[in-house]
């Protein structure tokens, strides 16, 4: 059903080809497209294809990379348009599957990185018990699997308003101009019901996620910081050892500021247009413009991960170049791994004397954990 709507502007309407974002979006979205479908593609691959980077990580990080692949294939071709075209071509039926797997696939993404967050928290600072909590590393895996699964459950029961209540909605510009908006706030639900889901959106996929993921990674930094200053200075290997740590805490962080900032402004926007009085008449041309910032933030998030394992991981960076630039060498190590941890650091952490800490042991031989001495995993 479409409904019509006055649009209150206060500036002269300008045609979109007269627009500088009408050209500008879709070579973006061509990027992200590329970038997403390749990276993630890339990380699928070698998930499938190498058994021995099926581990708990890695198995949330492939989880992640579909639910990137998702928006990808099934948005980003379509909403690439929005700032192109005036009026939204693809029908009522693309609508609604757009916008419920954009919701789809934040949802996975947020709620995987939580649980991943608490996964390496536990991992690093008390892997034993981690380990005996979970019953071993096949157990582990498993359980990995079922909460995966399990976040797709939720995200995809938290996008069915999205599918049921998209519509298209037409906005008139004057007596002779009117344009086809997708749009996911039916007015029959209520005028209050895009305020609540544009509040809702902000605390279920964006702040108590982020806090909580901000907590875990802040009291895993603290914990690899307390315990780099336990280790005597003359012990062989502490300078690596802090320096490793150091790499790790900032490459978490650095993870948790990206997420932070892909999303953030596209809620910012939200959340002031849907929740200041004067919005509609303070809409002006820097205000089109953050909301085009955020709209596309929104969705470079989606090929972010893999460039951002590219750089922190040495044997997903093998596995990339062998894939995509045909480069030989091994990419297999004892326990392969997509993480922040790198065989070089379990090496560095090796060289340490083992007699000043008893826990530095291997869990088993098929364990995919491999306890440092500082209490961490190369996983």
């Amino acid at each position: 059903m479409d409904y019509n709507d006055t649009f209150n502007i206060s500036e002269p309407y300008k045609p979109y080809y007269e627009r500088p974002e009408t050209y500008i979006v879709p070579l973006l979205f061509a990027l992200i497209f590329i970038i997403g479908v390749v990276g993630n593609g890339t990380l699928v691959a070698v998930f499938v294809r190498h058994k021995a980077m099926r581990n708990v990580p890695n198995t949330y990080i492939l989880s992640l990379a579909l639910a990137d692949l998702l928006v990808i294939i099934t948005c980003v071709p379509f909403t690439s348009i929005v700032y192109t075209l005036e009026s939204w071509p693809w029908g009522v039926t693309v609508c609604r599957v757009s916008e419920a797997a954009k919701d789809v696939s934040i949802g996975v993404s947020v709620f995987t990185l939580t649980a991943l967050s608490a996964d390496r928290y536990f991992a690093i600072v008390d892997p034993l018990r981690k380990l005996h909590a979970t019953g071993g590393s096949r157990r582990a895996t498993r359980v990995t699997v079922a909460t995966a699964i399990g976040i797709w459950v939720l995200a995809a029961a938290l996008a069915t308003p999205a599918y049921l209540g998209s519509y298209l909605r037409a906005f008139v510009v004057n007596p002779t101009k009117q344009f086809l908006v997708c749009y996911p706030y039916p007015q029959e639900w209520g005028e209050s019901y895009a305020r609540t889901m544009v509040l809702m959106r902000f605390l279920v996929y964006y702040s108590l996620p982020l806090a909580v993921i901000a907590l875990f990674y802040v009291l895993m930094a603290r914990h690899l910081v307390l315990s780099t200053q336990n280790v005597p200075g003359e012990m062989q290997g502490t300078q690596r050892q802090m320096r490793a740590r150091r790499k790790v805490a900032l490459t978490v962080l650095a993870f948790v500021m990206v997420f932070a900032a892909c999303f953030l402004p596209s809620h910012v926007f939200m959340m002031w247009f849907y929740y200041c009085p004067t919005a509609q008449d303070d809409y002006n041309p820097w205000w089109h413009g953050f909301r085009i910032v955020g709209f596309c933030f929104s969705f470079l998030n989606s090929c972010v991960n893999p460039i951002a394992l590219y750089c922190t991981s040495g044997i997903f960076r093998k596995h990339f170049n062998r894939y995509l630039l045909c480069r030989s060498g091994s990419a297999h190590g004892p326990r392969g791994s997509l993480s922040l941890s790198t065989s070089r650091r379990l090496h560095s952490s090796r060289k340490t004397n083992i007699s000043m800490v008893p826990r530095t042991t291997s869990v088993g031989r098929d364990s995919s954990i491999r306890l440092l001495n500082n209490g961490s995993s190369n996983l």
